[in-house]
């Protein structure tokens, strides 16, 4: 009876943490095509002096979704250039159904994820949990 009871704390605790450290992992492939963004875009704002169109980065970014991400939008801004991960609808953990993550630039050097760093180039804020995202996103 009592090694019963021990295995349903320990499953009580280790559940909800494994649940996490998956949505933690699915968040990773966010990152990454969003980091595959970076040197392209950033290079064609060094030689054109313009951000690229939606046409433009769909031309220069080929690897727009993945197995938890529906797409990857970009989005000129005001003093920048942001893009958005947008989560699938299915077949990811529950807190990140349909969610959000951006990353945004002033100048094509300086790459922010987290809400400040985005607010100040003229972006908003994903809306993927903070208890899914890097500590660099939070």
């Amino acid at each position: 009876m009592i090694v019963v009871a021990i295995i349903g704390i320990l499953a009580a605790v280790a559940i909800p943490a494994y649940q996490d450290y998956i949505a933690r992992a699915q968040v990773t492939e966010a990152i990454n095509l969003m980091g595959g963004v970076k040197t392209p875009v950033a290079e064609f704002y060094a030689d054109k002096g313009t951000w690229p169109t939606t046409t433009e980065f769909n031309a220069l970014i080929t690897t727009q979704a993945g197995k938890y991400i529906a797409s990857v939008t970009p989005l000129t801004l005001a003093s920048g250039f942001q893009v958005t991960a947008t989560f699938k609808a299915t077949g990811v953990s529950a807190g990140l159904t349909s969610s959000t993550m951006r990353l945004a630039t002033g100048n094509g050097q300086e790459w922010f994820c987290d809400a400040a760093g985005i607010v100040s180039v003229g972006g908003t804020d994903g809306s993927t949990a903070l208890q899914y995202r890097p500590a660099a996103c939070k």
